[in-house]
């Protein structure tokens, strides 16, 4: 279930996706732990992995849409997830050089610049990163106070001044694109600067970091019609769906990050004697560490369920717009977890300076932060809320979409309004294929949440209360998760035990978001008392978890180490 790079084969994919995936792995396990923690530590800017990526073309092959490119080029989800999370299974620093690139092209390939796609293109195939200048110091990702200004000066001619804050690449990458108004018209636009032009300065790396998160200021800077990407509502759209694209890359990070820290973590505790007893014999260690696999598996589980939704997304089916903010959201709060109580079993351990640990303690509390906050995507997460319970549409089967073609609608998302009109297919077709103890515990679980929305939902106090609307958010988020967990358990043929061991820490978190809610200052005498039937106990099989410790946490031990 959980990646391994010393026996990962990729079999799943093509020849030369197999290659690149494969010498990412010999890259990093040559490059060894102890250099890789020094390099860490002495926050040393990665050319050396840079130089890889040119010349193996790695990202030209991954980040070149397929009319763009040579024959291997294609922008493909399905092998980009592997890409993601080898990355973050060996460092975040060097996964974030890969992922705001992927945002810095994101309004390129969504544009209609032909001359600037083919440019980049090239560029890609140099070896060249990018950056996605949008944030700003004073206004966050509120895009609507931008005050990067674009001056028309007559005959297709212009002039850019100000500044972006926490801009990743900003000081290397060989286009920026950059989001502002125009100063005339108010008009929002995306255009591409180079950060070496002389009109371009690159302030500072705002982090104390391997990473280089920029601020970046534009001093005059010239641009002319061939340097827009985008203008109006258009510009608005590729900013949105470019976040769309790039925040789910974010739970492939955590996957990684949590996958080597789970090796880490088994190996420290199953070779220490504490007490004349193995660290791994006490029981509540097991329990810390059953909770920590079903979690990670569950992670990996849905995020790899996601993709085939956005991959198949069309204008007429964007349920994508609900799953990728859960990987996002969910997927990256869950990693937080997973190191939590892995962290918990290693105990000091954890702090120290040799190992990959310390690295994920610090890094894993980054990503919900990342792509819009976890509050942001929550908010946009309770919009499909009411049409995902009462008001299903109909759709063919999605079954696993792993063909090597390129993802078109990603760069042809379409106006990112209507959200509340989008359409799911009905959750109870999940839920009613897969006969396990616990996930009939959780569907009365449903089921009372279901009757709180239908007979005693939020009045308009409550929906201005955004406290309020987040805990009930938790509990919606939960059952759309376990909905794509059952779809993927079907689809890979994931054994029962696993699927009954992870409903029962699924029925443990939504009890706990039913007695937040409950305990919110003002939810009424009926939503209390429903709440309080919401809290419920997973099945009791102390013979199945003993079968998940047995054959699938402890069978772990001794399985990876990184290189020194």
């Amino acid at each position: 279930m959980l990646f391994n790079p010393k026996k990962a084969r990729f079999d799943h994919l093509d020849p030369r996706s197999r290659e690149i995936m494969q010498k990412t792995i010999d890259f990093f396990e040559t490059k060894g732990k102890k250099k890789l923690k020094q390099d860490d530590h002495e926050r040393v800017w990665y050319d050396d992995f840079l130089g890889f990526i040119k010349k193996e073309r790695i990202f030209s092959s991954l980040l070149t849409p397929a009319p763009y490119g040579g024959e291997d080029c294609r922008w493909d989800t399905f092998r980009n997830m592997d890409f993601n999370e080898i990355l973050g299974f060996y460092s975040l620093a060097y996964w974030y050089t890969w992922q705001v690139s992927i945002l810095g092209l994101g309004p390129i390939w969504m544009g209609k610049n032909e001359a600037v796609k083919q440019k980049t293109a090239r560029l890609l195939e140099e070896g060249g990163i990018f950056a996605f200048g949008l944030s700003e110091k004073e206004h966050g990702a509120d895009l609507y106070a931008s005050d990067m200004a674009l001056t028309p000066l007559g005959d297709g001619q212009y002039r850019a001044d100000g500044s972006k804050y926490y801009i990743g690449n900003g000081n290397e990458a060989a286009l920026v694109s950059t989001f502002a108004k125009n100063s005339e018209t108010d008009e929002y636009v995306f255009f591409a600067v180079d950060s070496k032009h002389e009109n371009y300065e690159c302030v500072q790396n705002v982090v104390n970091s391997q990473m280089y998160v920029s601020e970046y200021a534009l001093h005059g800077y010239p641009l002319t019609d061939d340097d827009i990407l985008t203008t109006g509502s258009e510009a608005w759209d590729s900013s949105l769906n470019t976040i769309n694209v790039g925040k789910y890359n974010l739970g492939w990070a955590s996957i990684g990050i949590c996958t080597h820290a789970f090796y880490e973590a088994i190996d420290h505790a199953a070779g220490r004697v504490l007490f004349k007893h193995h660290v791994t014999d006490f029981p509540h260690i097991r329990q810390l560490f059953v909770d920590a696999y079903t979690r990670l598996c569950a992670m990996r589980m849905f995020a790899a369920r996601a993709s085939d939704y956005l991959r198949s997304a069309s204008a007429d089916d964007r349920r994508y717009l609900l799953y990728n903010p859960m990987v996002k959201m969910k997927v990256t709060t869950q990693g937080e977890e997973v190191i939590n109580l892995l962290w918990d079993v290693i105990a000091a351990k954890g702090f120290e300076k040799d190992t990959y640990f310390e690295m994920a303690a610090r890094d894993i509390r980054a990503l919900p932060k990342l792509e819009g906050t976890v509050h942001v995507n929550m908010a946009l997460i309770v919009k499909f809320m009411a049409n995902y319970f009462f008001n299903p549409g109909q759709f063919p089967a999605i079954g696993k979409i792993d063909a090597a073609v390129n993802d078109d609608f990603l760069f042809n998302q379409g106006p990112t309004r209507g959200l509340g009109k989008i359409q799911f297919h009905d959750y109870r077709l999940a839920y009613d294929s897969l006969d396990l103890p616990n996930i009939g515990i959780f569907k009365d679980q449903i089921g009372l949440l279901v009757e709180l929305l239908a007979t005693a939902a939020p009045d308009k106090e409550q929906i201005k209360d955004i406290d309020f609307l987040l805990n009930l958010g938790e509990l919606f988020t939960l059952v759309a998760y376990g909905q794509l967990l059952i779809e993927k358990a079907g689809i890979d043929a994931v054994e029962d035990d696993l699927m009954d061991q992870i409903f029962d820490y699924m029925i443990r978190d939504f009890s706990k978001f039913a007695l937040q809610l409950y305990s919110k200052t003002g939810s009424t005498a009926r939503q209390m008392e429903i709440c309080l039937r919401m809290i419920k106990k997973p099945t009791v099989n102390p013979q199945r978890f003993n079968r998940i410790w047995e054959n699938h946490v402890y069978a772990l031990k001794g399985t990876y180490r990184m290189n020194d």
